[in-house]
C-alpha cells in the first residue's frame, strides 16, 4: 500500500511538472487544488520547483498563478539557482519582470560559478532582461545595501563582472547596456596585485568588433596588459581576428571617447544621449575606414549615398543648419539658453578637454554662443518634420557664408576637437581562470 501511495504521488508530481512546462494552467490549477503541497515538490535530479520550470519555459500565466500561491519567489534548485536566474538565462523577459515585481532577490549567487541573475543575462546576451534587472535594482534594497554601482560591477566566483562575460561571449548589446549603467570598462579579472584580462582583452579574444567599438568609445585602454603581459592587440592577433587587431593596434588613430566622467553627461536627457552616442559611433566608423583602408578588412561602403539622403529630406532653412559647422541639422538644444547645435559639434564641444577621472572637480562645458554653463541637453525642436528622425544629416552647403558672430567657431570641428581625446581607466578584480586567455 505504501508503494502504491508513493507511485501515485510521483505520478502527480510528473503531471504537474509536465502541465507547468506546457503552460496548461487549467491542469496545474486542478492538481494544486487537489493537493496544494505539490507546489513544494521538486524534480528528482535537478531539484527544480514548479516555479523554475514555469520561468525557464516562459509560461507567464502559470508563473503568475504559482507566485500567488507561493511565499518564496527565490526557491533554489540543485545549483542554488533561482527562477529569476533561469528566466534571465533563457531570455524570458515577461517572466523576469513578473518575478522582479514579486520581489525576487537579484543578489542571490548560484553554486556553479558564483553568478547572479545579472551575470546570466549578460552571458546569454539578453539585453532586455539585463536592463529590467538593472532598473529594478534602483528601487530595491540593493541600491541601499550594496550601492547600484557596486551591483553593476558585481563579481562572480572567478572575479568576472557581467561586462567581462558580455564582452567574452560577443554580446555587444549587453556591453552597451552595462557601460551605460556604470560598468567599469578597464576592470581586470586578475587576483589581488596581479592584473588580469580587461573586457577589451576578452572582446579581442572573441573577435567581436561591435563590442570593441563600444568599449573603445567608453575609454577602454588599448595599452593595458593582462596577466601574461599582453595588450588586447596581441590577443586579437593570436586568435586571428584581423579587423579587431587593426583597430586595437596602438599605432593606429586613437578612437573617440565618450566623456563618461562628466556629471552632465551622466544626467543627459535620454533622447539627446542617443543622438550624441550615435554621432560618436559614426565618427569612429569614419576613422575605422581610414585605418582599414587597403586591407582585407575594409568596411563596406554605405548602402545609401549622400545624394540619396539629401533627396529624402526637404530643403532646410538657413537657421536649421548648425552655426558651428554649417554642415548638419541642429538636433541638440541647450536647455537653459535655447541655443542649438548638431550632435557631432555638441559632442566635440563636450569632449574638447577630456576630463581626468582622478580629479574630483570636473568643469562643465559652456555654450559657444552665450558662454553660459551647459547643465542639460535636450533634443532640439525643429521644423519640416525632421523631429521624426532628428539624427538625419544634411548635405554640406559650402556656398553659405558664415553669419556675423559665428566665425570664431570655424576652428571647432567635430573631428578636429576629437583628435586629442584618449581614454584610460583602472580596476582590480579577483582571479578568473576560465576567462584569462591561455
Amino acid at each position: 500500500m505504501m508503494g502504491q501511495a508513493l507511485s501515485c504521488r510521483e505520478t502527480r508530481e510528473h503531471e504537474v511538472f509536465g502541465a507547468v512546462q506546457l503552460g496548461d494552467l487549467e491542469t496545474v490549477g486542478a492538481l494544486l487544488e487537489e493537493e496544494p503541497a505539490l507546489i513544494h515538490q521538486t524534480t528528482v535530479y535537478d531539484r527544480l520547483y514548479a516555479l523554475h520550470i514555469a520561468a525557464e519555459n516562459g509560461q507567464i500565466e502559470v508563473l503568475s498563478f504559482l507566485l500567488e500561491r507561493s511565499d518564496n519567489p527565490d526557491v533554489l534548485n540543485r545549483h542554488k539557482q533561482t527562477p529569476l536566474m533561469l528566466a534571465a538565462m533563457h531570455g524570458k523577459i515577461s517572466c523576469v519582470q513578473k518575478l522582479l515585481q514579486a520581489g525576487a532577490n537579484v543578489l542571490v549567487f548560484d553554486s556553479l560559478h558564483g553568478r547572479t541573475c545579472l551575470h546570466h543575462a549578460a552571458y546569454y546576451g539578453h539585453s532586455d532582461c539585463l536592463q529590467a534587472i538593472l532598473s529594478a535594482a534602483h528601487s530595491t534594497p540593493v541600491a541601499e545595501s550594496w550601492g547600484f554601482a557596486r551591483f553593476v560591477n558585481i563579481r562572480d566566483g572567478n572575479g568576472a563582472t557581467p561586462l567581462h562575460l558580455a564582452a567574452r561571449q560577443r554580446r555587444p548589446n549587453c556591453v552597451h547596456v552595462l557601460l551605460g549603467n556604470g560598468g567599469l570598462v578597464c576592470a581586470c579579472t586578475g587576483g589581488y596585485g596581479s592584473p588580469g584580462s580587461t573586457p577589451l582583452h576578452l572582446a579581442a579574444r572573441g573577435g567581436c568588433i561591435d563590442s570593441i567599438r563600444e568599449l573603445l568609445a567608453w575609454g577602454a585602454d588599448r595599452l593595458q596588459r593582462d596577466s601574461s603581459g599582453r595588450i588586447p592587440h596581441t590577443v586579437a592577433l593570436k586568435h586571428k581576428h584581423g579587423a579587431c587587431a587593426a583597430l586595437l593596434n596602438p599605432s593606429s588613430a586613437e578612437p573617440l571617447v565618450w566623456p563618461s566622467p562628466l556629471k552632465f553627461i551622466s544626467e543627459l536627457n535620454p533622447d539627446a544621449k542617443i543622438l550624441l552616442e550615435r554621432a560618436l559611433m559614426e565618427a569612429n566608423r569614419e576613422r575605422e575606414k581610414t585605418i582599414l583602408k587597403g586591407t582585407a578588412y575594409a568596411l563596406p561602403s554605405p548602402v545609401h549615398s549622400e545624394s540619396g539622403i539629401d533627396d529624402d529630406i526637404d530643403e532646410a532653412s538657413d537657421t536649421e543648419l548648425c552655426c558651428i559647422c554649417f554642415d548638419q541639422v541642429c538636433t541638440i538644444e541647450v536647455q537653459n539658453c535655447g541655443h542649438q547645435m548638431c550632435a557631432p559639434c555638441t559632442l566635440a564641444l563636450c569632449c574638447h578637454n577630456k576630463p581626468d577621472p582622478t580629479t574630483a572637480c570636473l568643469t562643465a562645458p559652456v555654450c559657444p554662443f552665450c558662454r553660459s554653463s551647459i547643465a542639460q541637453l535636450v533634443v532640439a525642436q525643429i521644423k519640416n518634420n525632421i523631429t521624426d528622425n532628428p539624427s538625419k544629416l544634411r548635405k554640406s552647403r559650402r556656398s553659405m557664408n558664415l553669419s556675423e558672430g559665428s566665425s570664431s567657431f570655424k576652428g571647432l570641428s567635430a573631428m578636429g576637437s576629437f583628435g586629442r581625446i584618449g581614454g584610460r581607466g583602472s580596476g582590480r578584480i579577483n582571479d578568473i581562470s576560465d576567462l584569462v586567455d591561455k
